[in-house]
Order: C-alpha cells, then structure tokens, then sequence
C-alpha cells in the first residue's frame, strides 16, 4: 500500500476515534459512538497490515484470531458486575505492550546514532516505566476489584518516602541507560522496569476501596499514555495520536471524578483512604440510642403506590444482585399509573465512571428519566418517596454534616429531603469505603433487607 495511502487512512482512523468519544459522552449516541470505534480500529490494523512492514502475516493472523477469540468470549462471559476489574485487567494489557515495545525497540535501535539515538532512548525509558507502572498497578486494581485483596489501604510506614525513593532511583537508572554503554543498557533497562513495577504496586496497594473508581479512571489514563509511548518507539503516528486521546480522556475522567468525591488528585493517588468492606454501620453521636427502621415488600410497595414522585437511586448493590431489569419493570408499571419516575446517578456510583448508566441502558430504561447529582438534587424536597438500591456513600448525610468523617465534603444525593426513603440493603454492613451511614437511622428512612432482586421481585409482584 501506498505511504500516502496509509496517511490517509491513519487520518481517518483518527477522526473515527475522535468521534467515537465524542458520541461515548452521551448516553444517546453511545452505541453510535462504540461503532465509530470499532470501524476506525479495522481501518487502522488494515492499513498496518498492507503497510508492509509486517514480517510475517501468518503469524500475526494466527495471534490476532487468537486474541480476537479470547476477548470475544470474555465479552460474552463477564458479567456487568465483573467489568470493573476486565476494565483494570484490560489496561495492564496495555502496559505490558508498552514495555515489551520498548525493550525490543532497544534491541533493534542499533542502526541510530547521535540525537536521533538519545531521544529514541529517552522514548523507551519513559515508555517502559509508565507501561511497568500501569502494568503492576493495573493487576493489583483488579484483585482489589476481584475481592482478592482486601479494600483496605496498605499503610507501611515511610509509604510515601519509599515511593519518592524509587521515583528518583528510576529517574537515576534511566540516565544512566541513556548515557551507559551498550552492554549495560538492557541491565539498566530491566532494573528500571523492575522498579516502575514495585511503584505500581506500593501506590496501588496504598489506595483504599472508596477510591477504586478513581484509580480505574487514573491507570486508563496511564495506559494511553503508555500507548503513546509505543507510538513513539514504533514512529507510528496513529498509535501516538490514539495513546493520547486516551491519556487525555482518562485525566479529564479522573479530574471529574475527584471533584465528585471533593478531593485532590493527588489526595487519590497518594493513597491511604478507605477500608476493608463489611464494617458494621454505626450510629453517629446525635443518632445513638436510634434503631434502623425494617420494612417490608408490602410496605414498600403501598408506598410507592401511594407516590406522586419517586426518585431512584441505583449503587453497586444493584450490580451485584442484577436487579436492573426488575428495576426497569417496576418504573414501567408505576409510569403507567402516572406517577413520576426519576434516576440519580452519583459520578462515582459503582466501581467503575458510568457503571450504572450502562446497567440502566442494559434494562433498556428511557434515557430522559436518568440524571446526574447536579441536575436532581434539588428535587428530593419534593419527592414521595426515594428507593436507594445497594447504595452507602452516595447518600451519606455525614459527608455533609459530620466534619470527623472520611468523606466529609463530598458531593452527594441528598435523599433524605425526600419524605420517604426505603434502602435496599442485604445487611447493615457499610460500603466500599468503610464508612458509617447516618442515614439508616433517620426517621423517614426504612431499611428493606436481603437480596436487591428477591425484594424487587416481590414489590413488583404486588403492585401488578
């Protein structure tokens, strides 16, 4: 194929992904968006494939039917709970691509010389460390994520001077790869993947469960920037320009999500917040003496037959008992009895940015009746009743009025304005971050125990 010819299509490639993202950012477009994707990535492996650079198709047929297989299979296989660690899996991919580019890069870069040598070296040291640290990290994200490893922050003493060590020990390896002598250099450059890998799992570990979405938005950051490394090595002008459009998507991603949790980025990636799950919630201090009010499906269900408005709030609880398609009938039957029906999704709700969109739209639920916090806060003084669904910090009142909590300034759904609220819980054990939730005690709210979808399927039994 042509030079001109394979420009051409690396440009159009590029176009495609730019609107691929583009129609991502709305729920509307989304499939749209996933399509432009997919079209850009065949025209950009075609167009490298009849570039000519390819040494051997038959092999390179054979390992992509191999990989395209495997991941056709785990896409029909993992369940929507499980995405969040495919997501984190999938990025430690991409991390492991980059440093093995850059150590072959290195093998074969002995036909440079000069400047062209000393920025293809700089190239492979940066893309290697990042790829080792979004590799290392990226595994230990989805054991985390998994339940493999527990939520709690790794806390070792001198963490974060350790960190700051092996930062500056690499930095000091790759001046010496770049300025050593040939026979050193592939020690050098194993010594420093070795040591973005340690980081990778020292700063991991040392991030706790309440910022789990954050870290799978970050480490996708990180491997696009990675990507983009391979670029370089590679001269592969697509691959540099996609690595970037993904770092710079998952930076703005994380920036957002910190926001929504009201904490510093470099809060998040310095670590040490959040516990192991299944801590009881406890009462706060002004709720002592105070019980949890229990429900019933039949209680529930006269409540809601009873709404005018009613607002739900999905979480990860929801994911776990798939109870969204439940969820989409009980919206139908009570839109059919002319009662108002609204969803509010918190930016970090679940553990992975628009988990719960996608559940919703796996339920086939309208999308103008799906808000985000900003929009529907303001509406639960004037709802009847709110159903939480497997959510904790999201509703946290004390992320507002309890200065001592963990999460104290955080953003979230200010569900118990609304007259009722009924949470959908298995048992009083808190959430992904450990924290206590006041609202379980308030008196308008009730807690329904046991399964999200056992519960769901009795409320929409009785009100059929």
């Amino acid at each position: 194929m042509p030079e001109g010819l394979i420009t051409v299509a690396y440009i159009v490639s590029g176009v495609l992904f730019i609107l691929s993202l583009r129609g991502l950012s709305n729920q509307e477009t989304a499939m749209r968006g996933n399509l432009y994707g997919v079209a850009g990535m065949i025209i950009a492996v075609l167009a490298t494939i009849l570039g000519g650079s390819v040494g051997s198709l038959g092999t390179l047929m054979l390992v992509m039917l191999v990989g395209g297989g495997i991941g056709m299979f785990a896409a029909r296989r993992v369940a929507m709970t499980a995405m969040p660690e495919l997501v984190a899996i999938l990025h430690s991919f991409v991390g492991a691509a980059a440093v093995l580019v850059g150590i072959v890069s290195h093998l074969e870069s002995g036909f440079l010389s000069g400047t062209e040598l000393l920025i293809h070296e700089i190239e492979i040291v940066l893309g290697v460390f990042i790829g080792a640290y979004t590799f290392t990290g990226s595994v230990i994200a989805f054991l985390k994520l998994r339940g493999s490893i527990g939520g709690k922050p790794l806390t070792l003493p001198f963490r974060h001077h350790l960190d700051l060590a092996l930062l500056l020990i690499g930095v000091l390896f790759g001046a010496w790869f770049v300025n050593g002598a040939p026979e050193e250099q592939l020690m050098y450059l194993m010594i420093i993947i070795a040591i973005a890998g340690l980081l990778g799992i020292s700063m991991i570990m040392g991030i706790g469960g309440a910022d789990m979405p954050v870290v799978v938005s970050m480490l996708n950051s990180y491997s696009g920037w990675a990507a983009a490394s391979a670029g370089f090595m590679l001269s592969n002008d697509l691959l540099i320009i996609t690595g970037a459009l993904v770092g710079s998507s998952g930076a703005i991603l994380s920036y957002i999500m910190c926001r929504g949790m009201n904490r510093s980025f470099i809060s998040v990636i310095a670590g040490g917040f959040g516990v192991a799950e299944g801590t009881v919630a406890v009462a706060s201090k002004e709720d002592e003496g105070k019980e949890a009010q229990a429900t019933s499906a039949e209680e529930t269900a006269d409540f809601l037959r009873s709404a005018k408005q009613v607002i739900i709030v999905p979480g990860y609880g929801m994911a776990v008992a798939q109870a969204q398609h439940i969820v989409h009938e009980i919206t139908k039957n009570l839109r059919n009895r002319n009662v108002s029906v609204k969803f509010a999704i918190h930016p970090v709700a679940g553990r992975l940015p628009g988990h719960m969109n996608v559940l919703l739209a796996e339920a086939n639920l309208p999308y103008d009746i799906v808000f985000e916090m900003d929009e529907i806060n303001s509406e639960f003084k004037a709802t009847d009743v709110v159903l939480v669904i497997g959510a904790n910090d999201i509703v946290n009142p004390g992320a507002l009025s309890d200065a001592s909590s963990p999460i104290f300034g955080m953003p979230v759904l200010e569900v118990w304005d609304a007259k009722t609220v009924i949470v959908l819980k298995r048992s009083m054990a808190t959430g992904y971050s450990g924290v206590g939730n006041p609202l379980y005690f308030r008196e308008n709210t009730w807690m329904l125990f046991g399964d999200a979808k056992e519960s769901l399927n009795k409320v929409s039994a009785l009100l059929n």
